[in-house]
């Protein structure tokens, strides 16, 4: 495989990847807000909350859209682009993704209609129901995406077939319960979650530095604080879960996102700061957090946590094990009746994904020499610094949101929602956790390389046989065009926000009794 055309094929599904990710955190997140919102409204008949529901929603409905246009982008791309990954893996990410279309996306696609143009044709009850269920369906949704991208990060409950040549799903079970998976889906939602919060936080917040909107505003900027609060302690507590799945199933990735080197002896600290050297493969300058690594990674205070020179030295026996895989694989493939190669296959077959790394400098993997295995096994290593500085910077946007949303709390408890320094910092952080979101997504895909599929597939391995100039070109297609969809969806949402809370009454005259959502004296439009 040219590597060019692998190169272009990582960078399009990450552009495509990134960008599907702007919107589909916020709807996650804003769909259960809804559900709290028009639960008061419930709860309490105030149509106050009726309007402040209904205007939320408006800004759910155009986030959506986006997220299910750009997301069926990115499943034809396994097929159009990662042809043989989409063979060599299909029958186990395959099902994952089915699941997720009959279950979760055809549950919000059916109610989303309903939550938008029902209003005043179903009960109050009903209609919060229908908005539980569009809830439901987004983050069921998310949850089998996330299945699927956690058997990529840890393969259980698969084997490869040597008959078929193909992974095959030995035990579905495994592959749902998959310890990667789950921490991973917590995780993920509890960040979209905080994206929602930010978001409905940063426009309560405008709307009270103009003056604009004010009831509606309070009413938003006090569910936005509380919400935020649990979902951002959430985000970090989930976030720890994930570095202990990291100890057992990806070792690597936590060894490059704390530039280690060397194995940490117990009780293993965290670095705080550093600066990573590639070239003499050492970090300068550490400011270490004693014993904070050794709690996360492994629970504990007296078990070490293996460092990349440690990882290395695994990788290259296991590369020698996977040439013997793979030696006793193409005896096989000659004579599939051959027991003795059987049993030399099944003693080495968990190392077979390791010996395809040698392909990117052999075509025969039993030609390879020492040096050369050397020099793979340190293919296993991801890019540090870029590990390093994401995860930190991640890190530290998560703490300031704790921060943020803290302040938020005690200031709407006491009745404080005017204070101007605060209303500021909100507006002003609103991109702040999509940043985050997209490094943790950064960390969670460039620290599985050099692998599709860990231990499995190489990503080199993975692509369709696609010419350079194919690539390219859509690669321009899809930037203009989502570029398009960008402004689209800006401009849309930028417009709602101008409108504001009450502009579905624009149509009846100022003041007139039982008007949809109306508003009590003083609460209408400044």
């Amino acid at each position: 495989m040219d590597p060019a055309v692998v190169d272009l094929s990582r960078l399009q599904f990450a552009l495509t990847a990134l960008y599907h990710f702007l919107f589909v955190p916020l709807t996650l997140g804003l769909s259960f807000m809804l559900v709290i919102m028009e639960s008061v409204y419930v709860m309490t008949k105030r149509p106050i909350w009726r309007t402040t529901t209904r205007f939320w929603g408006t800004l759910f409905g155009i986030n959506f859209v986006l997220g299910v246009a750009t997301g069926l982008t990115m499943e034809f791309q396994f097929g159009m682009n990662w042809s043989y990954y989409s063979h060599y893996v299909g029958d186990i990410f395959g099902a994952p993704l089915a699941i997720e279309g009959l279950m979760a996306f055809f549950l919000e696609a059916t109610f989303v209609g309903l939550m938008f143009f029902g209003w005043d044709k179903l009960r109050p009850v009903t209609h919060l129901l229908v908005t539980f269920l569009v809830a439901l369906g987004t983050n069921l949704s998310a949850l089998w995406i996330l299945v699927a991208n956690g058997w990529m990060q840890n393969p259980v409950g698969a084997a490869f077939n040597p008959d078929t040549l193909r992974m095959e799903v030995t035990d579905f079970r495994a592959v749902l319960f998959n310890p990667v998976a789950q921490a991973k889906f917590v995780h993920t939602v509890s960040a979209g979650y905080t994206i929602a919060a930010v978001f409905v936080l940063g426009v309560s917040a405008f709307y009270l530095l103009k003056g604009r909107y004010v009831s509606v505003a309070k009413r938003s900027l006090t569910v936005a604080a509380a919400f935020g609060l649990a979902s951002s302690l959430s985000v970090v507590v989930l976030g720890d879960e994930s570095g202990y799945a990291l100890t057992d199933n990806q070792k690597m990735k936590l060894a490059a996102l704390e530039a280690m080197w060397e194995t940490e002896p117990a009780p293993a600290g965290l670095t705080a700061f550093g600066i990573p050297d590639l070239k003499a493969r050492k970090t300068h300058d550490e400011i270490k957090i004693p014993y904070v690594l050794g709690l996360i990674a492994t629970r504990s205070l007296d078990r070490p946590v293996a460092g990349i020179f440690e990882l290395v030295a695994q990788a290259e026996t296991r590369i020698e094990s996977g040439v013997v895989a793979y030696d006793a694989l193409e005896t096989l493939k000659a004579d599939p009746r051959n027991l003795a190669a059987r049993g030399v296959f099944e003693t080495h077959r968990r190392d077979l994904g390791y010996a395809l790394l040698l392909k990117r400098h052999v075509a025969d993997p039993r030609t390879a020499d020492k040096a050369l295995i050397q020099k793979t096994a340190w293919d296993t290593v991801p890019n540090v610094p870029v590990m390093f500085w994401s995860f930190r910077i991640m890190a530290g946007i998560g703490f300031l949101m704790i921060a943020m949303f803290a302040t938020a709390f005690v200031l709407v408890t006491l009745r404080r929602h005017n204070t101007r320094w605060f209303l500021m910092l909100a507006v002003a952080a609103i991109p702040l956790p999509w940043i985050s979101t997209e490094l943790g997504w950064v960390l969670a895909e460039v620290g599985r390389q050099p692998w599709a599929v860990e231990g499995v597939l190489p990503t080199f391995l993975a692509p369709s046989s696609l010419s350079v100039g194919q690539i390219l070109t859509s690669i321009v297609v899809f930037t203009l065009l989502y570029g398009a969809l960008a402004v689209v969806e800006v401009g849309l949402i930028l417009r709602t926000i101008k409108k504001g809370p009450f502009a579905e009454q624009e149509a009846f005259p100022s003041g007139a009794p039982g008007r949809p959502g109306a508003a009590p004296a003083g609460e209408a439009v400044a």
